[in-house]
């Protein structure tokens, strides 16, 4: 079977957006990404043997937990499925906003929590579009937030769910979500 027959076939159709004043927010809803279900055992299996391989975490914004040192596992065979995918969901997204045909390039690396466990609140710098794809969510975990990340709206006084108001928007992921 070749790659391309496991991919989920991702448009501007299947794309599910929110507006958050001062930029977009692109998700999947679950069932769409359905087609990838078959991997999940796999994809945790790999995933528990390569922190078993290197138990250091590389550190940046995770705590309590670990990461991979390697930012291009989606390059690997095994994780192509989900590459095409995430691949096709950015494609999408660059369209809508008006840049789609270039090029770009996707860093991936695993954030793997422990029970606790949690990323700092960061930006990836210099990029356009940021994204996670939950693997597996275990019962009682926290929630994704997004924060306007401009100054003015941060260090300002307008708060609430208003035009350049600070509100942190709360996403509650589960197994299977791509957002």
């Amino acid at each position: 079977m070749s790659p391309q027959a496991n991919s989920t076939d991702v448009s501007k159709s299947t794309l599910r957006e929110t507006t958050l004043d001062a930029f977009r927010r692109w998700g999947y809803l679950q069932a769409q990404l359905d087609p990838l279900q078959p991997h999940f055992a796999e994809w945790t299996s790999r995933v528990l043997a390569l922190r078993a391989a290197g138990p250091s975490p590389a550190g940046r914004t995770n705590r309590s937990g670990w990461n991979s040192k390697e930012m291009d596992l989606l390059e690997r065979p095994v994780w192509i499925p989900l590459r095409q995918t995430i691949h096709a969901a950015c494609a999408a997204a660059l369209g809508e906003m008006g840049r789609g045909g270039r090029p770009f390039q996707l860093q991936s690396w695993i954030n793997l929590h422990d029970r606790g466990g949690f990323n700092f609140l960061h930006m990836h710098e210099a990029s356009l579009l940021s994204g996670s794809f939950y693997l597996k969510v275990p019962a009682g975990s926290g929630a994704l937030c997004f924060r306007d990340p401009r100054p003015g709206v941060l260090h300002g006084d307008v708060k609430g769910s208003v035009p350049n108001g600070h509100a942190d928007v709360q996403l509650k992921p589960s197994t299977g979500l791509l957002v």
